[in-house]
């Protein structure tokens, strides 16, 4: 079963030594951050200034580093394909917006109002929950490509599933932030929403697809030559990455180590409880795993640059629904990478196809 689909599919990257040592590289990268960011405070200063629309142009320009191999392997012509997985795309919408932003909420009132309550502010505990369905309420658009890259996922399938998702966000995320946090209306950050489409999916595609195309009139030898080149680029560009994030939020860390630390708890377990609903119905509806796997990561992952600048025009900067969605961009890359790392494990589950 499904040996078109993987006929048409190359072979799983292999991550050798970084795969091999990923808890290790993650660790190093988050203290180096921290580090760096207390010895350089005014370079990182510098590179957390230059935004726009919320959107960091550092961290942008390592994202397209790490994207690009993932679009040059579409193939639009192979795209008319992706209507037999249908199973897949309807457990990742499922998750997406049936699921996660309301088990954010319940996750965020247990832990914050409950759990924790004793040790964070209780001046700030609706704020910490409301920055946590904001995180929970826009599915990822950019790192899913990597996410999927490096878990061997389907790429045609993730790009299709992606642009619904942003489809789906135009006219879903407001309401369903309403809704959860008891408010008549919600004012979208449109800038950072139209913005992030644009610089994450529609330019990246389009001039991938014409490189690729450009490559492909010289054989399919010369693409994947500069696929198996550019993929140490995808990788340092993912480490630095970390480097940045943590870079960028080390006061804060240190500042305020203790709410961080509580704050991340329900984001972790909504991740893993998101991206575990995924993959097992994925497995049990019979989804490929090149599809199953790159569905669990979506389902799991947060789009956090919307959810920083709805948090911020909101609540404003030093708010508490800030910080918390700054958590979020620090629990992100570690975790999502060990998801990774467990879908890579797990492929036996399903089979061969």
């Amino acid at each position: 079963m499904h040996t078109e689909l993987a006929a048409t599919l190359p072979a799983r990257p292999q991550l050798g030594f970084f795969a091999r040592y990923l808890s290790v590289w993650v660790a190093l990268c988050i203290v180096a951050g921290i580090a760096l960011g207390q010895w350089l405070p005014g370079v990182f200063a510098l590179l957390a200034g230059t935004a726009l629309q919320h959107i960091n142009l550092p961290v942008a320009a390592l994202v397209w580093l790490m994207i690009v191999p993932m679009l040059l392997k579409v193939d639009f012509a192979q795209m008319a394909g992706v209507r037999r997985q249908l199973r897949g795309i309807g457990i990742t919408l499922l998750v997406n917006w049936a699921i996660k932003p309301f088990s954010m909420a319940l996750l965020g009132w247990l832990f914050v109002r409950h759990v924790f309550a004793a040790w964070l502010p209780a001046a700030q505990q609706d704020s910490y929950i409301a920055g946590l369905i904001l995180l929970a309420a826009a599915p990822c658009t950019a790192m899913v490509f990597v996410w999927s890259r490096l878990c061997g996922g389907e790429a045609n399938f993730t790009l299709a599933q992606v642009a619904l998702n942003d489809s789906i966000m135009v006219v879903a995320f407001a309401p369903i932030v309403a809704l959860l946090l008891g408010v008549a209306s919600i004012q979208v950050p449109w800038g950072t929403l139209l913005l992030s489409v644009a610089l994450y999916i529609l330019l990246p595609v389009a001039i991938a697809q014409l490189w690729r195309g450009h490559l492909l009139r010289r054989g399919p030898a010369a693409l994947q030559r500069v696929l198996d080149r550019i993929d140490p680029w995808s990788t340092a560009a993912l480490l630095a990455t970390l480097v940045l994030l943590f870079g960028f939020q080390g006061e804060a860390i240190l500042a305020q180590p203790l709410v961080i630390a509580l704050l991340a708890v329900p984001i972790v377990i909504q991740v893993y409880l998101n991206a575990g609903i995924a993959y097992g119905l994925s497995r049990w509806a019979k989804v490929p795993h090149c599809v199953a796997g790159p569905a669990a990561l979506i389902g799991a992952s947060n789009f956090f640059e919307l959810a920083v600048a709805a948090a911020i025009s909101l609540f404003g900067l030093r708010s508490g629904a800030a910080l918390a969605t700054v958590v979020g961009v620090l629990v992100e890359v570690p975790v999502m990478l060990s998801i990774v790392h467990l879908v890579r494990r797990t492929e036996p589950w399903f089979g061969h196809p």
